[in-house]
Parts: structure tokens; sequence; C-alpha cells
């Protein structure tokens, strides 16, 4: 049974507030909501009972609000983040932390004055599958870390304000420093913008890392079938995590077998071995648990404020170099 007290706003309960809405509710910490649609909330709240603020000042006023979680558009995070943070409540801001650099900069250092916990919600930290990859690789079972590859593919949801790379491949970069502990060296993107001017509609970006290690993203929201893919080669096995496959087949590990026969290389058709997870995980409410634990014990979170700013810092170079026709860009650190 959870013990948490009701204490967390949630700002913006469209697409994908109202999951946190409700894994909030469910773990008996949501106090209540606020969106500019009261509509909406109001309708929300027959499910989930709580407090429906009709201004987030009023929300921020109120003195059973210790935690906010922002799940409005992207470009409105910066303001509701820092206006919350200055009303010294704990905050889970839904990725990109920000759009601009200095601006998630800021946020990170008002959290610090004010004391409060500030964390993004860069979601497949806290999957199962991604749990026990991570695992793999750190011990060693995967071998040097050679290359890393994610497809994220999907027919809509278009968005009308950012691109596909900032709507989709935030998650995938974010996995890409965890995998590699080091930021990029370089980034090369293009893309093409098929439905509105200069928004780019697919993507595919590449990078240098340290060591040798590269990587690519390959996003798009015009494809016809979903696809969710992540692969790690390693030295001496490789991993492949496939979201849109059936439970028992997401997280597979493949042996890495070539060999040097009669001055040739030859490969062996790798067989997969199918890996056992926590199928009864929900990945959005171990990040929501994370973020409440994280304010108990006064603990830095897996995804916090830091972890969302270098994020933005690779995002803002493969935007420069989509903009420059793949040219290459370095990432500034």
């Amino acid at each position: 049974m959870n013990t948490h007290t009701a204490e967390t706003l949630v700002c913006g309960t469209g697409y994908w507030g109202k999951n946190h809405v409700r894994n909030f509710y469910e773990l008996n910490a949501l106090f209540g909501i606020y969106d500019h649609d009261e509509k909406r909330a109001e309708k929300l709240a027959q499910t989930y009972p709580c407090q429906i603020f009709k201004s987030y000042q009023d929300a921020l006023n109120h003195p059973q609000v210790s935690n906010v979680v922002i799940a409005s558009p992207a470009e409105s995070h910066y303001e509701l983040a820092k206006q919350a943070i200055l009303a010294k409540k704990h905050v889970l801001v839904e990725k990109p932390l920000s759009l601009e650099v200095s601006h998630a900069q800021e946020l990170i250092e008002l959290a610090k004055q004010s004391k409060v916990t500030l964390m993004v919600g860069h979601l497949l930290k806290y999957h199962p599958c991604i749990k026990t990859l991570k695992k793999l690789l750190d011990e060693g079972v995967l071998g040097k870390l050679e290359y890393v590859y994610s497809n994220r593919l999907n027919l809509g949801k278009i968005r009308t304000k950012e691109n596909i790379l900032w709507s989709f491949a935030p998650h995938d970069i974010s996995l890409m420093l965890w995998f590699t502990q080091s930021m990029p060296l370089q980034v090369n993107v293009m893309g093409g913008s098929y439905l509105q001017p200069n928004i780019a509609d697919t993507t595919i970006s590449s990078f240098v890392f340290p060591g040798g290690i590269r990587g690519h993203i390959y996003v798009s929201w015009l494809h016809p079938f979903k696809e969710q893919r992540l692969v790690l080669v390693g030295q001496k096995k490789m991993v492949v995590f496939d979201d849109a496959a059936q439970a028992e087949q997401k997280l597979v590990l493949y042996d890495k077998s070539v060999d040097f026969i009669q001055g040739e290389y030859v490969t062996q058709k790798p067989k997969g071995e199918a890996l056992a997870y926590d199928q009864s995980v929900e990945p959005l409410k171990e990040e929501c648990l994370h973020f409440l634990k994280c304010i108990e014990h006064k603990t830095k979170p897996l995804t916090d404020g830091h972890e969302g700013l270098n994020v933005l810092k690779v995002l803002h170079s493969c935007q420069n170099s989509l903009e420059m026709n793949g040219q290459a860009v370095q990432v500034k650190v």
C-alpha cells in the first residue's frame, strides 16, 4: 500500500499529463490539477477526484501543494518550472527541461538556491528493460560498447511547434549519454520537412563519442508502422530492446560471432536469447515514485536537471547540424 501524502499538483492534463494524474492518484500523492482547458480538467477529476485550480498561481499559493509536475507544451516548461521553483516547490518537468540552454542552467541554479528537487521526465531510464540492459553493459556482458542505434518511428502524433527531433529524440539521446557515460564529440543530422515548412518530419542523427563509440537515431512521425527499437553492439555480445514486440520478446541478447577463416571474415547467424525482466512495472509509475522518493530522502534524481541540460545541449547541436543540411557540429560541453 502506498502511504504518500497528497501534495502533488499536475499542470497540464492533456495527451501525456493525464497519465501523470492517474499515476500520482494511484500513489495516493495527487492533490490537484491545473489546465487552461477547465472542461478537460473537470472531466479528468471525475475519474481521479482531486482539487481543480482555475489559475496556476492559485495552485502554487496553496499550502498543501509541495510538488509540481509540468506536462504542458514544451515552450511553456521554463516559465512554469521557474514559477514553481521560486515558490519553493519540488518540480518534475516533462522533456525537454526547456528550449534554451541558458534557461535550463537558470532552473538548475534556482532549484539549488531554493533547495528543491528538480527532475526531468526522461521516461526510458525507468523502463525495466532499459534497467536490465544497462546492468548487462555495466557487468561487462556485452564487452566494450562499440555502437548504439535507435529507431523511433510512427504515423503521428504530429506537432506544429516542435519538429520530430525535439519531440521524439530526447529519450534516445538521454539513453546514449547514460550508456556511454559521456557527451558526444560531434553530431551530423539530416532530415526532411514534408507537411509544414521548416518543421522536420523525419531526421537521422549520427554521433561520435569518446573511445570511438558511434551512435545513430532515426526518428519519424511519417512512417507506415510503429517501431521503437534500440540496439547495443559490444565487442562480445549484442542486445536488442524492441518495445513494439510481444512482452516475452522485448529484450533479446545475441552472440556476436565473427571468425577469420582462410583470409575472410565469416559471420554466423546469431541465436537470440530472450531475457527476463519485471513485466509488472509501468515505467511512468516508476518515474513518479522515484520523484517522490527523491523528495522524501533528499536524494539526487536519476534524471536530474544536469542530465536534462546535457540532453538539451546535444539537441541544440543536432538542430544546428540539421539547419546546415548535415554538416558536422561540435557539441559544446
